[in-house]
């Protein structure tokens, strides 16, 4: 047989689901590195497993088995282990190990929000952020026309530039204080 189409496959497995499932999991077992049980003819994988099934070659039980196996999300555990395990200590031990072994800078990006309050209020934060943004926006134009005007020195200097203000956009918004701290708003009386 110089080559194996799915009719000759479909007298041993008569299901043409069952069998491209068991020629899917025969094929990755051979590209894994199982051994061949036909001569491969310059066939690639899924040829060599179709020509395997209808020379009724490999055991479809064991097969279908291993793909069941290997389909299977939920793998029951034999014995359910005897000593408790306090995941939340060691974990706030690992994260401490961590955190001391990382630089300062590495561990200022782990705080959380609002911890570097230099800020007094939201709007204050937000200014200061707006005048970040207009001055990202000008250098941006500026690197824009530099490269169009083809001036390369021009260019670098301002993507340097354009660079650091991205930076520091970045670490102005790692550095917003929480609206909860804004004093309420007074509004005129009715």
């Amino acid at each position: 047989m110089a080559r194996v189409t799915v009719e000759d496959c479909v007298t041993k497995i008569p299901n043409r689901f069952k069998l491209v499932m068991l020629a899917t999991r025969r094929s990755r077992n051979i590209a894994d590195g199982e051994a061949l049980n036909v001569e491969r003819d310059n066939d690639k994988n899924p040829v060599v497993a179709l020509r395997e099934i209808a020379d009724d070659l490999i055991n479809h039980d064991e097969l279908e088995e291993s793909l069941i196996k290997g389909l299977q999300k939920f793998v029951e555990m034999d014995d359910p282990e005897e000593d408790e395990v306090d995941l939340i200590a060691i974990q706030q031990e690992l994260d401490s190990e961590v955190r001391n072994a990382l630089p300062k800078e590495v561990t200022a990006l782990r705080e959380p929000l609002g911890a570097n309050m230099e800020y007094k209020n939201y709007e204050e934060w937000k200014a200061e952020g707006e005048k970040v943004q207009a001055e990202l926006i000008r250098v941006d134009e500026q690197r824009r026309q530099a490269r169009i005007d083809g001036d390369d020195d021009a260019y670098v200097r301002l993507e340097d530039e354009y660079n650091r203000l991205l930076i520091q956009s970045r670490d102005h918004m790692a550095k917003m204080p929480l609206r909860s701290e804004t004093p309420p708003k007074k509004y005129p009386p009715r």
